[in-house]
């Protein structure tokens, strides 16, 4: 079974989803960490600014019965995530977080990768941090089977939405929301200065919408490489990153966007610029999770900060467009759902539906060979090849029916367990392991395509 732990903007303001966020260099040991967990057969860590989640599969090959598995690894990803926070335990942030289980979990993992479940409805940028966690649970052997193939799906799921829907009509999302929300405050940009701090995908969204709205654009980065090519693709300017407080002197706008753990911009820094600033209004828009601006700038006269979860009014002047086109990318939801599940159950049915044909070739093969090795021992090799090929035909032909029933039972919702159960009593089969997909399998004739970050 799949199941999904996690918080977001909607449940946990951002000083909580800031204590569990892990960036490049903190990913591959918080998934070592989860991988390790008997619980867990597979296991994805997705962390962006407004949700910290943890896809897993409910490893089936513990002691414990099926509801005991389920709840064992719910707990192990709420203990992993409180590690994450330095909480005491996970009970320290259940006020804050929610899981779901099978069924829902699929359609949660879904509508997430649609970004149907962002702030934003319809932003871009959800699908290729979806991607990333996926690619790096991959490298990191924490993601193979079922998880995978529900997460590689759910790509396919967010290009239906993208191309069949109109819900990422506009320029709406977190940066731009960002940049026009400054703007509204100070009548415009044209006439002001904007300090991009950080150089990274958010930073670079939230240049590309100011364009050429600004007077001027500086770009400030710990890599000034990266700031430089930037900035020579956006026609601004480059600064080191030991220039940050003279350049919070000259800025009006400050969008600040690193991955940095620590805050960026402290109140003694600020307080320091203001004094030169001779009283100069100073605006920061702080759009990283973990915060870049400590919280504590914003009680400096003329200062204002507004973080992530301000911008969640901002928002919604935005979305109205959109709204209207939920309905149609929740169909395709629910039809990709559908397709997924009937997949997942015909594996339930698969190990009998191995075994079965397994006995009945053994059984038939064995007669075969009691037969050439005595009174049809005279025939030639065609002849015993023609007859071993015969079998194989009437094997499949036998079975036919009863492997289509069963998988089609499974397909349609209905409980197949029995029906297997008795298939298993009657042929008195022992189960094999069956393969992860088999050539029937009704997800296998589509490739699962990945949109570009």
């Amino acid at each position: 079974m799949i199941v999904v732990v996690g918080l977001s903007y909607r449940t946990a303001p951002v000083e909580v989803r800031e204590r569990l966020a892990a960036g490049a260099d903190a990913l591959p040991v918080v998934l070592a960490r989860l991988a390790a967990r008997t619980e867990l057969a597979e296991v994805l860590f997705l962390s962006t600014c407004n949700r910290v989640e943890v896809f897993g599969l409910v490893h089936p090959a513990t002691s414990a019965r099926g509801d005991d598995r389920v709840e064992a690894a719910l707990r192990a990803i709420r203990e992993e995530l409180a590690r994450q926070a330095g909480a005491g335990s996970g009970d320290d942030l259940a006020a804050y977080l929610y899981d779901k289980r099978g069924d829902q979990a699929i359609e949660h993992v879904f509508r997430v990768a649609a970004s149907l479940d962002s702030m934003v409805l319809g932003e871009p940028q959800i699908l290729g941090q979806v991607k990333d966690a996926y690619e790096a649970a991959v490298a990191a052997g924490a993601l193979k089977g079922t998880l995978s193939r529900c997460v590689s799906r759910a790509f396919t799921v967010a290009k239906r939405v993208r191309t069949e829907t109109a819900i990422g009509t506009g320029t709406v999302s977190i940066s731009s929301v960002a940049v026009d929300l400054a703007g509204r405050i100070f009548g415009g940009l044209s006439d002001h200065a904007v300090l991009l701090l950080g150089a990274g995908e958010m930073a670079e969204a939230a240049a590309r919408s100011l364009g050429e709205g600004a007077s001027a654009l500086r770009i400030c980065n710990r890599s000034f490489d990266r700031a430089a090519a930037l900035a020579r693709d956006l026609h601004a300017a480059a600064v080191p990153w030991d220039g940050l407080e003279a350049e919070l002197v000259q800025a009006d706008v400050v969008v600040a966007s690193t991955a940095s753990n620590a805050y960026v911009v402290t109140r003694d820094m600020v307080r320091r610029a203001m004094k030169q600033r001779k009283g100069r209004t100073l605006f920061f828009v702080d759009i990283a999770v973990p915060r870049n601006v400590e919280p504590s700038v914003h009680t400096i006269d003329n200062v204002y900060v507004f973080n992530v979860d301000d911008l969640e009014q901002e928002v919604a002047r935005g979305m109205k467009a959109r709204q209207s086109e939920v309905g149609a990318a929740e169909k395709i939801v629910a039809e990709e759902l559908a397709r997924f599940l009937a997949w997942t159950r015909g594996l339930e049915v698969q190990p009998t539906v191995v075994a079965m044909r397994a006995k009945a070739r053994a059984v038939l093969f064995s007669e075969l060979e009691r037969s050439l090795a005595g009174r049809l021992k005279h025939l030639a090799d065609g002849d015993r090849a023609a007859l071993e090929q015969m079998l194989e035909s009437a094997v499949g032909k036998l079975l036919h029916t009863p492997t289509t029933r069963l998988k089609e039972r499974a397909a349609d919702g209905e409980d197949a367990r029995e029906l297997a159960a008795a298939v298993r009593f009657l042929f008195d089969l022992q189960e094999l392991g069956g393969p992860p997909r088999s050539e029937e399998d009704p997800l296998e004739s589509e490739s699962d395509e990945r949109l570009p970050n």
